[in-house]
């Protein structure tokens, strides 16, 4: 099957794409939803920051190497719990929960990748691959430790009289902790049901749009999808099992926040 590359847009092409922003902004005036301001900053700053990505990444891809790759990965991973910890700052140690929940998938998943040599080892790879990761992972960790914090809230009462009754601080929060690993992986799994349904994933259409045959963009894109999946759970759960760790005490008593 021939392929053809996709016309990259030109920045003439872009700046004419930032009309879109003028009519989310003339939508926001007409209907008075007062989002004006805050779609067009949005936008510049979308703008700006993947302009200095762009940059970096050349640096990146022509000089850094694979160690800085890694260090890129991290600098995400870190960046990532600050923002998925933010979700649930009533719960003590938010962040190092989620720290903790997005590193091990990050690194599980993409070590299991590049040893067994499904992905290449090059940084255009390990970065956009990981960023995926990272992305999926900061969701579903930052997903299971609101809805952790939301479960105390409203169950305290519920889980106070379990401890009562003698039960374990583990099996007290069982219930609790299930609802918020279910919660926090629905948009995951539902994602994985209906992929190639309702849309083309990103990998698959990046490839698409260049050249790539279709079943290779295919393949490309199971792997992504089940590398994602598999990421969600590992985040979740390590984020909720710590936070549920954080919430009792040496004696196994609720703690108070």
């Amino acid at each position: 099957m021939g392929s053809t590359t996709a016309n990259i847009p030109s920045w003439l092409g872009v700046a004419a794409s930032a009309s879109l922003v003028l009519v989310a902004v003339a939508i926001s005036w007409r209907e008075r939803l007062g989002l004006g301001r805050e779609v067009s900053i949005a936008a510049g700053r979308a703008f700006l920051q993947l302009a200095a990505v762009g940059a970096l990444l050349l640096v990146v891809f022509e000089r850094g190497g694979l160690p800085a790759a890694f260090g890129w990965l991290g600098l995400m991973v870190v960046t990532a719990g600050f923002v998925a910890g933010g979700r649930a700052s009533g719960i003590p140690r938010a962040r190092t929960h989620a720290w903790w929940g997005i590193g091990v998938a990050v690194a599980a998943t993409m070590g299991l990748l590049l040893v067994l040599g499904v992905i290449d080892a090059t940084p255009r790879v390990v970065i956009p691959v990981g960023g995926m990761v990272v992305s999926t992972a900061m969701v579903t960790s930052g997903l299971a430790l609101q809805r952790t914090a939301d479960v105390v809230r409203d169950q305290r009462a519920s889980i106070e009289a379990r401890l009562a009754l003698g039960l374990s601080a583990r099996d007290a929060f069982l219930q609790p902790y299930r609802t918020a690993v279910r919660t926090a992986l629905v948009p995951s799994v539902d994602t994985t049901k209906v992929v190639g349904l309702i849309s083309l994933p990103g990998a698959m259409t990046g490839l698409i749009l260049a050249g790539v045959d279709p079943w290779d963009a295919i393949r490309y894109q199971i792997v992504v999808m089940y590398m994602l999946l598999g990421s969600a759970f590992m985040s979740a759960v390590l984020s909720a099992r710590l936070a549920q760790r954080s919430l009792f005490d040496d004696a196994e008593r609720l703690v108070r926040w």
